[in-house]
């Protein structure tokens, strides 16, 4: 699966009103659990446990919150380019503005590796941050994604 493929224009949010890790967490799960109708507590308390054994911000500004879920049939991902950073605790302390969630079945082991592989290579270019950075719309970011891969 492509990550493109994983994105649709009302899955990217650009520059909503969050102003911590917490509070993005809990937009996610919000938001999927709205658009997918899944339970939002199920997802924030994945998102969280994962969060909690270790910051899935990978540095550079770019963070990949993720969980896994039992009664999901598909891979689900959202995208958030934030106006003001927030602390992720990553690795390289700096904060996060560019946010790629995914959720993902319980039973997809050897496609959820190869999803965070694919976005560790396509967010580790800097060109690829840069671009995301200046985008204006949600589908010029949609088409750097695709063009990144």
């Amino acid at each position: 699966m492509t990550i493109s493929a994983l994105l649709s224009p009302e899955l990217i949010f650009i520059n909503p009103d969050i102003s911590s890790k917490k509070r993005l967490l809990e937009f996610l799960a919000n938001t999927i659990s709205e658009k997918f109708s899944l339970s939002q507590t199920s997802i924030y308390g994945n998102l969280l446990d994962r969060e909690r054994l270790g910051s899935t911000g990978l540095g550079k500004g770019f963070a990949i919150p993720h969980a896994r879920l039992s009664k999901l049939d598909t891979t689900i991902g959202c995208f958030i380019r934030l106006e003001q950073a927030v602390n992720f605790e990553s690795m390289d302390q700096q904060p996060v503005d560019l946010v790629f969630c995914i959720i993902i079945p319980e039973h997809a082991t050897d496609e959820h590796l190869q999803i965070l592989s694919s976005l560790a290579k396509i967010f580790s270019q800097d060109q690829i941050r840069t671009d995301i950075r200046n985008a204006e719309s949600a589908d010029q970011i949609v088409g750097i994604i695709d063009s990144a891969e």
